[in-house]
């Protein structure tokens, strides 16, 4: 059965950071449902794309999918003020928080680890690395200046530049390493 993983969108996301994962994914047969946190499918990027996504995050909930039971991980792009749209959402960080607990994957990027998982708790006693300098804003977990973090279930990595680094991650934590060298090796990527 083919793995199943959440990307939330929020206004103000970075266009990498939420494209490469989805891409990438799919790539390697994961099925990746994009979920606007607010009220509209339509969604402006940091950068101003626009990007419609497949559902939102009221239209999961209304038809029973807004639990940890029905997805296999959750992926998080940062962007400012991407981030804080999702850290603001109560539906969001409850998600968040469930999937965590239900060991689940989290993977979180650029300024979401600071933003989203650290207030949550979710980086307690954890190795992790975000956007430079906002590991100042961390505590209780141990920052590492790596492109690419894994620590248990919960990945996070730097910024656009490392988009496909935490893909690749993201991809051999749920399918393997076979999975995802296939993709790195379609899509030429360095790591």
């Amino acid at each position: 059965m083919a793995k199943r993983v959440l990307e939330l969108i929020a206004e103000g996301f970075e266009d990498v950071e939420a494209v490469t994962p989805a891409d990438y994914l799919r790539r390697a047969g994961i099925e990746v449902v994009l979920a606007a946190v607010g009220a509209s499918k339509t969604v402006k990027s940091s950068r101003g794309l626009t990007l419609v996504t497949d559902t939102t995050l009221a239209e999961l909930s209304s038809h029973g999918a807004l639990s940890a039971a029905s997805w296999d991980g959750i992926v998080i792009p940062g962007g400012m003020p991407g981030a804080s749209n999702i850290a603001a959402s109560v539906t969001a960080a409850t998600l968040i928080k469930e999937m965590h607990h239900s060991g689940k994957l989290v993977a979180a990027i650029c300024a979401s680890p600071a933003v989203v998982l650290a207030p949550l708790g979710l980086l307690s006693g954890k190795r992790f690395t975000c956007f430079p300098g906002m590991e100042k804003n961390v505590s209780g977990a141990l920052w590492k200046e790596e492109r690419v973090v894994a620590d248990g279930q919960v990945i996070t990595s730097r910024s656009a530049g490392t988009a496909g680094e935490w893909s690749y991650e993201i991809i051999k934590h749920l399918v393997g390493s076979d999975g995802a060298e296939k993709v790195a090796a379609a899509v030429l990527l360095r790591h």
